[in-house]
């Protein structure tokens, strides 16, 4: 028997390689992406109406709620109703 592990197909790819066991044995997957005489190229054809612009968007680290805000509930509490 043989089972075959293709990451490029996993539904969560890139946000749980971390903890995944494929990551552990192999290591991480490679980043994929565009160099910088890509992103020109593609400028360059989206300048031109050939490709729209690209839209790529990277990701920021989420603000931790911390007691006392808003967004922070007590455990058990009903949510909004965190004391202060």
């Amino acid at each position: 028997m043989s089972v075959v592990i293709d990451c490029d197909t996993c539904a969560v790819r890139g946000l749980a390689c971390h903890d995944c066991v494929v990551t552990v044995l192999l290591g991480p997957p490679p980043e994929s992406g565009f160099g910088a005489e890509e992103e020109r190229a593609l400028g360059v054809l989206a300048d031109s109406g050939l490709v729209p612009k690209l839209r790529m968007v990277r990701p920021v680290a989420a603000p931790v709620d911390e007691p006392g805000s808003e967004a922070f509930d007590e455990p058990g509490s009903e949510p909004g109703t965190a004391s202060a």
